[in-house]
């Protein structure tokens, strides 16, 4: 999954994703950037990954694959692929 998503895209993606990583992380500040991974996040353990990928899933009206979950190193590529699924497009 490359990097092909254009900047106002990518803004509509991170707006539409904020809150679920906001609520899930219980971080009303924490910014939603393509270099964010779950290293950068105290809160972000195997069940709150869980809950975040089921509550991206509900708020894009999409499924992740497990080879897409498994690639996925940090929120650029989650904006990537959500893109190539046509969330806000």
């Amino acid at each position: 999954m490359g990097n092909t998503v254009t900047p106002a895209h990518e803004a509509r993606i991170i707006d539409l994703i904020t809150p679920a990583f906001r609520s899930i992380f219980a971080d009303d500040g924490l910014v939603i950037s393509r270099a964010l991974n779950a290293r950068m996040v105290p809160n972000w353990d195997s069940l709150n990954h869980i809950a975040l990928v089921v509550g991206l899933e509900q708020i894009t009206g999409t499924q992740f694959t497990t080879d897409e979950l498994a690639t996925m190193p940090d929120v650029g590529a989650l904006i990537d692929c959500l893109a190539s699924k046509g969330v806000a497009s």
